[in-house]
């Protein structure tokens, strides 16, 4: 199904530069050759050029009859949308090809242009470029370009930003339609001013061949905005359903083996703005069933930033991580080419609000604008924004200091804003209804602790409700749910970090904004920490004392029952949310009103499992007692678990000396504790060596990573480290017979159900060449 007429393309909306690199893709698929695109620099009249042996491309519909070349391509773009190109404009043009004629470099002479085309205007071009000795002379107007991207379902996926130039009704079949409307209205303006990178095409090979791709990099780089990308092009190539998913366990859960076309999106994997271990554990959990849908023809792409994979890495388990190593995109600064960056930079501003003037001011800044270190695209969004930019200095100077994007710029920004602003970006920063909502409702109904928020800052319902309007395209962005519930939500991660940032500064706001954070956003931009200590990455709010005992009784909430239906995996969650909290975020003070709060604490955290070292409880119990919280009693019960565990399970948590792992039983365990432990496993395994050998085996698979093997590794070199060679000996003998004992096991379902073999690593941290410095700037028609 498609709408009646032939497509039409907004193309006067590209920059030149733009429009050149579209053509040569478009001629790239329809000819099926290896096209050149040139700069500008010394072009002698050709904006791009074939030579070589004709291919018959193996596309049904490309040009397979063509005239003799050489070939020459020509360019002409027109920002007017109804313009119509005239032969008097292109006197120049006729010049330069006598030139190539004579020198033996043009047979045919393509001319592309963006305009209208008459056919009489038509008819003068060819005639006059045949008047220069060009044997074959073709022109092709904007209407043919917007044909063949139309036709060519593989161009748009490689040049996707085309979606966002005309009616997607009128290239999309029904469903794919459906499908990609529903993305695009989530983010108009990021379909509107995507550039193609070396990083999405690299992630775009790999979502096609392998159906998996982890997108890793910095925040505000263009994670999210490749992902999105992705899943239009998902939904036209292939006709995939677009799921954007939160966890893996809703992945699963929404995973049908019976349709074959799911593209799952998730944002976010392993944390928003830290590292949440729960999160880590859960992927750790369900990566098997993962693996098993894209092996039956699902795709995912999955984003995280990479200060938190590199801390959610280690807690993945030993078959897990390997599957994703072998199969990510790192978007990372480094990989954008000055070019690439020069044309963000340029369809930002050219899609932004900025008056013509201030654009004029701009242009001979931002070459070096482009050139900012770290470059990173939504600072570029916001350098073409009144918002953002109402004192800035339009110097080379300030505007590569905005562009490196310093917080206190934007705290400056923030500063300035009204009071139903500041209203309006506390009630989004803080709102509790996020149950299947990601956002503040709109339309917004206040409750007494919103009310509260309101009157703090200066403001009233309805300036909030004006604000929110107000605020919407720069600060803040509606976003549609799957079941039509229209939401408010910051415009970027980056915007609501700094936005906490400033809140550290206002703290007639701060106690009621934090009383009103979702549970998820307390436990996931906060910290109780002392005021003196270093801040986490990724941390945006530090508690003061005298919230904390609100606070501790806020979060030992969370361990008990929920009164509302909820599965046991989701309590579960919420429990291991906590702890890592209590383990990573918690400083001296809040520990103790946390144990204030929650007296049955103790208790569950004594009943650490196998393998320790995953365990979050552990780090608490260590935690408990550096702050002097943990009783004595507490302390030698938690030493006859981890004894008990060093020899059933086996577990050698309490020994292995990665930095990670070390820390909660390093501070556990004293010089004696150790000795008993080491004497303690040493006896058991020389008195009952066959019996605990065959409980071993028992649980064994044929998987290369196995748990048992990992601890008697650990055993026999840390009894060769205390110079008793008998025990070693004897560990490394238990290890011979449980390695032969495990000959011939099937493994688990994760190997089961990956294809090692098909698995290719695809990175993209080493940038390409950079363009050759062209002598008409890129930036030349902003102003125009």
């Amino acid at each position: 199904m498609v709408a009646a007429g032939s497509p039409r393309f907004a193309l006067h909306t590209l920059g030149w530069r733009a429009f050149q690199d579209l053509c040569a893709a478009v001629l790239r698929q329809v000819w099926g050759q290896s096209v050149q695109a040139f700069a500008d620099s010394n072009d002698g009249g050709r904006d791009g050029a074939f030579y070589g042996i004709w291919q018959p491309p193996a596309e049904p519909d490309g040009v397979h009859s063509v005239p003799p070349g050489p070939f020459v391509l020509q360019c002409k773009h027109t920002k007017k949308a109804d313009a119509t190109l005239a032969p008097s404009e292109l006197e120049d043009e006729f010049t330069k090809a006598a030139a190539l004629v004579e020198r033996g470099m043009c047979g045919t002479y393509v001319l592309l242009t963006n305009a209208r085309v008459t056919g009489a205007s038509e008819e003068e071009i060819r005639r006059r470029l045949r008047a220069c000795g060009v044997a074959h002379p073709l022109v092709w107007d904007g209407q043919w370009l917007s044909d063949m991207i139309a036709t060519h379902r593989g161009l748009r996926m490689f040049v996707p930003r085309v979606y966002g130039l005309g009616d997607l009704s009128q290239i999309l079949d029904e469903r794919a339609y459906t499908q990609a409307s529903v993305l695009m209205a989530s983010a108009p303006e990021q379909v509107a001013t995507f550039v193609v990178t070396g990083a999405y095409r690299k992630a775009a090979r790999a979502l096609r061949d392998h159906g998996f791709v982890l997108l890793l990099g910095d925040p505000a780089v263009g994670k999210s905005v490749i992902a999105l990308m992705l899943a239009i092009s998902a939904a036209d190539n292939w006709g995939c359903a677009a799921i954007k998913a939160r966890t893996s366990e809703e992945l699963v859960q929404r995973w049908n083996p019976h349709e074959k076309e799911q593209l799952f999106w998730l944002d976010d994997a392993f944390g928003a703005v830290r590292h949440e271990e729960h999160l880590t554990h859960a992927w750790a959990r369900d990566l098997p069933h993962m693996m098993s849908a894209v092996k039956n023809g699902a795709r995912v792409v999955l984003t995280s930033r990479s200060y938190i994979y590199n801390e959610a890495r280690p807690l993945l388990k030993p078959y897990a991580y390997p599957l994703l190593h072998e199969q990510h995109v790192t978007v990372d600064v480094a990989d954008l080419t000055r070019a690439e960056r020069q044309q963000i930079l340029y369809n930002h501003l050219a899609a932004g609000d900025q008056p013509q003037e201030v654009r004029a001011q701009m242009k001979p800044h931002l070459e070096a604008a482009a050139d900012a270190a770290p470059f990173r695209p939504e600072a570029a969004r916001r350098l073409g924004l009144k918002a953002f930019t109402s004192s800035l200095s339009l110097t080379r100077q300030g505007i590569t200091d905005f562009m490196a994007e310093s917080p206190q710029l934007l705290r400056d920004v923030y500063d300035q804003l009204d009071a139903n602003a500041h209203a309006a970006l506390a009630l989004t920063y803080t709102t509790r209804r996020d149950g299947a909502l990601a956002g503040l409702p709109s339309p917004f109904v206040f409750d007494a602790g919103d009310r509260d928020i309101v009157e703090r800052a200066g403001s009233t319902p309805g300036g909030v409700g004006r604000a929110l309007i107000a605020l919407s395209g720069t600060f803040l962005r509606l976003n549609t749910s799957v079941d039509g519930q229209a939401y408010w939500t910051f415009h970027h991660p980056t915007l609501r970090e700094g936005f906490a940032s400033w809140l550290t500064t206002q703290p007639h706001l701060l106690p009621v904004v934090l009383m009103g954070m979702s549970d998820q956003a307390l436990l996931s931009r906060t910290d109780c920490l002392e005021v003196s200590s270093r801040q986490r990455q990724g941390t945006l709010l530090r508690i003061p004392p005298p919230l904390y005992q609100a606070t501790a009784q806020r979060l030992a909430a969370l361990r008990q029952p929920s009164g509302r239906f909820e599965s046991w995996q989701q309590r579960y969650d919420r429990e291991q949310s906590v702890l890592a909290y209590l383990g990573k975020n918690s400083g001296q003070g809040f520990l103790r009103a946390y144990v204030s709060a929650d007296p049955q604490l103790l208790d569950m955290l004594l009943q650490f499992g196998s393998p320790a070292c995953y365990d979050p409880r552990p780090p608490v119990l260590a935690r408990l007692h550096q702050a002097g919280l943990l009783p004595e009693e507490a302390r030698q019960q938690a030493i006859s678990r981890m004894m008990k565990l060093a020899v059933s399970a086996p577990d050698a948590s309490w020994i292995e000396d990665e930095d990670w792992q070390k820390k909660a039983w390093h501070l556990l365990l004293t010089g004696e504790d150790r000795d008993r432990l080491f004497a303690h496993v040493r006896g058991e395994l020389f008195a009952r060596r066959d019996e605990l050998l065959g409980g071993w085996l028992a649980g064994a698979t044929g998987d290369d990573d196995d748990p048992v093997e990992d601890a008697l590794f650990w055993y026999r070199r840390a009894f060769e480290e205390r110079e008793d060679d008998e025990a070693a000996g004897e560990f490394d003998y238990a290890s011979d017979l449980y390695h032969e004992g495990r000959q011939g096991l099937p493994p688990s379902a994760s190997d089961e159900n990956w294809d090692r073999g098909a698995a290719t690593t695809v990175n993209v941290r080493t940038a390409g060449e950079e363009d050759a410095p062209a002598r008409r700037s890129l930036f030349d028609d902003l102003d125009w």
